[in-house]
Parts: C-alpha cells; structure tokens; sequence
C-alpha cells in the first residue's frame, strides 16, 4: 500500500540502463542539429545565429532551473523529493556543455546577433555608448567565464557531496549541502540576472526594464521544474522510481501551478508598467512582439505557460495520473520556446519564418540534453540511499 514502503522494499543502488535505441535515437538528433546549424550559416547566418543562441540559453536556464529546485530542496531540508534529488543534479551536466558550446558565439557570432556589437556602433549611437563600459567585448567574455565558473564549480560540488554522501552516511555531508545551496542561490541570484542582460537583453540594446532577469529567473525555475517532472514521470513509467506514487506527483504538480502564477505575474507587472506608462523607450520592446505577425505568438505564450496550466492543474485528478500530467509538461516545455523565440528572434531577425533551421536547430540540442542527461543518471545510482530525508520521501502520502 501507498505510504507504507521502507528503503528495505527497494533496490537502493539500482543504476540507469541505457538502451541502444535511446543512443541511437541521441546521435541522430545531434546529427539532424549539426547539420542544421552548419547549413543554416550558409543560407541565412543571422538567423542561425539567433537560433543557436536561444538554443543553448533555453537548455541552459532548464538546467539553472532544475539545479536551483535542488538548491532549494536542501534548504528548506525538504522530505517528500529527497528520493528524486538525482535528476537535478543530473541536469546540472549540461552547463559545462553549454559552456562550450557558447564560445562560437563569442567568436564569431556577436556581431548577427547584437548590435552593439559592431564595429564603430557606439560612434554613432549614444545610448550604446553610454552602455559601452559594461557591454564591450573584452568584459562581456570576462563575465561569460566568470558566470560559467561559478556555476559549474558549485553545483558539481553539490553533486560530489550527495554521492559522497551515499558513500559514508551521516548528517556532515548534507549540512555542507545546505550550506553551498544557500552560496549557490545567493551567487546564482547576481550570475543569472547579470547573464540574461549579457545574452538576452542586450539583443533588444535600446531597451531596459528592471524586472526582466527576475521574469527570466522565475522562467528558468519553472521550466526547469517541469523538465524534472516530466523525467521523473518517464523513469517511473520505466520501472525505475517504483515507489513514485500520486502524493509525489500532487506536489510536483503544485510546483508547477505555483510556479505558472508567479510567471504570469511578473510577465503581466513587465507589460502592464510598460504599456501604462507608454514612453517610447520602453514600448519600442512590446510593439513588433504585440503588431503584426508575432501577435499570435504573443498571446499564445500566455495561453500555454499560463492558461494550460492553471486550468488543467486545478483538478486532482488529472494531476494525479502520470500520462495526464506528462501532457501538460510537454506543452509547458513547448511554451518556454515560445516565450525564449519571442525575447530573441524578433530582436535579432526579426521575421516569422518557423522552418528547417528552427526545428532542426531545436532537435539537437534536445538530442544532447537528453544525451548528457541520461549518461549522468547512469553514473550514479538513481537514489541517494543514504539522504537524512529518504524514508520520508519512501513514504510519502
């Protein structure tokens, strides 16, 4: 019966499988993406560029997301998710890739994407030039290395405590978990806001807005969380988290609908202060995203990353069931494409052309998430067997 299950009753050391169709189905998505990208620099360079950048921001912040719900797990030394702690953790792997595969843009790159960028811009625009100081060349690939240092260094720490945890048991290892969630949250605060002006908002040069980086922090929390969601959903109609019961999957689920509020939110206190106020420095942003041919997609962001959810995840029964609520993550998880094509696209080629590039682009970089992700989860077991809150987790109801 549920809630009655003790760490006795399970295979604490059990390790992930990887089939070789999972492998093949991996390369041939990276395969489709590589040979995307190298195509789409021939046929319409800015418009890879721009997709190769939203490509890695959208499974970096899933990664940021996902490893500051692990972050905040420890923190609140909270029991129910304890047992699932690994596929966070797992997900923190795809930062050191994302690292690497950041650099072409630095290289080559910043001048189709950022106007600031070019050569002489500042000369002849005095709003980059007042920005100059922070956005120049030398100190945006400063603060790249800084943000992906600090990043990496601490959640692989996080990550080699668990394990080490797993190793010798006791209380020390998860009290320096603790302890490096609350550096890590506190870094990661400053990082993240200071990388999505870097990256994301420095597409739209001309424009600023003071609640952008914390909109795209709840973003990357909530996306982040669904991913998680939808992995522990798969692993366990898998076979693999056998003690994965309806509690876990309600509370998963209240993640995500509380989460779905505050987006909405700060996502409505960004529109609404700039459509209120209507000063053209700031409306410059909303107009082409809100007129034309991105109005659909406008309002179809609200609809799937609001809407859906709120809806959906009202009823207790259809969150309760795993298929029902994997559902509803892969439409969310569509959503933050959405969200991430709108603040990128229309800033940098600035047309509605959804074709090969986009989707093939898209397919393998989703080919190496799953790819780094699932290499992790092999690496260790899937439960830390001897986390201070297991039992409760084993246990939940």
């Amino acid at each position: 019966m549920e809630g009655e299950s003790t760490m006795e009753n399970y295979n604490m050391d059990k390790q992930l499988v990887i089939s070789k169709k999972f492998n093949y189905l991996t390369f041939i998505l990276m395969g489709i993406g590589l040979v995307t990208i190298i195509v789409g620099f021939f046929i319409n360079p800015t418009k890879t560029w721009a997709n190769y950048l939203m490509n890695n921001y959208y499974f970096l912040s899933l990664a940021i997301g996902a490893t500051f719900f692990a972050a905040l797990q420890y923190i609140t030394q909270a029991g129910w998710s304890s047992a699932f702690i690994r596929i966070p953790q797992a997900m923190s792997n795809v930062i050191p890739v994302i690292a690497v595969l950041m650099i072409p843009i630095l290289v080559f790159g910043l001048p189709d994407i950022y106007h600031w960028a070019h050569h002489g811009a500042a000369d002849h625009d005095p709003i980059i030039a007042h920005k100059s100081p922070y956005l120049n060349l030398p100190f945006f690939i400063f603060r790249y290395i800084l943000f992906f240092a600090v990043w990496i260094f601490l959640t692989q720490y996080l990550k080699r405590l668990s394990l080490k945890e797993d190793i010798i048991g006791g209380m020390t290892n998860f009290y320096r978990s603790e302890l490096f969630s609350k550096i890590y949250i506190f870094t990661l605060a400053i990082t993240f806001s200071l990388a999505t002006f870097d990256w994301i908002m420095s597409v739209d040069v001309h424009w600023f807005s003071t609640i952008f980086a914390f909109r795209n922090f709840a973003m990357s929390f909530y996306h982040g969380t669904v991913v998680i969601t939808l992995i522990v959903i798969i692993l366990g109609k898998l076979g693999y988290l056998p003690f994965l019961n309806k509690a876990h999957l309600k509370d998963f689920s209240k993640y995500i609908f509380i989460l779905s509020i505050i987006w909405t939110y700060l996502w409505f206190a960004q529109y609404i202060l700039i459509w209120y106020a209507n000063i053209p420095e700031e409306t410059v942003y909303y107009l082409p995203r809100t007129k034309g041919e991105f109005m659909p997609l406008f309002y179809m962001e609200l609809v799937i990353n609001w809407v859906i959810p709120f809806v959906l995840l009202l009823s207790n029964y259809l969150v309760s069931h795993k298929n029902t609520l994997l559902a509803i993550c892969i439409v969310i998880i569509f959503g933050h494409w959405v969200d991430l094509y709108l603040q990128i696209i229309v800033g940098t080629y600035g047309k509605l052309q959804i074709g090969f590039i986009e989707i093939g682009s898209f397919l393998g970089f989703a080919g190496m998430f799953a790819f780094v992700v699932a290499r992790a989860l092999r690496a260790a077991p899937l439960v830390p067997k001897n986390h201070p809150y297991l039992e409760e987790s084993l246990q939940h109801h």
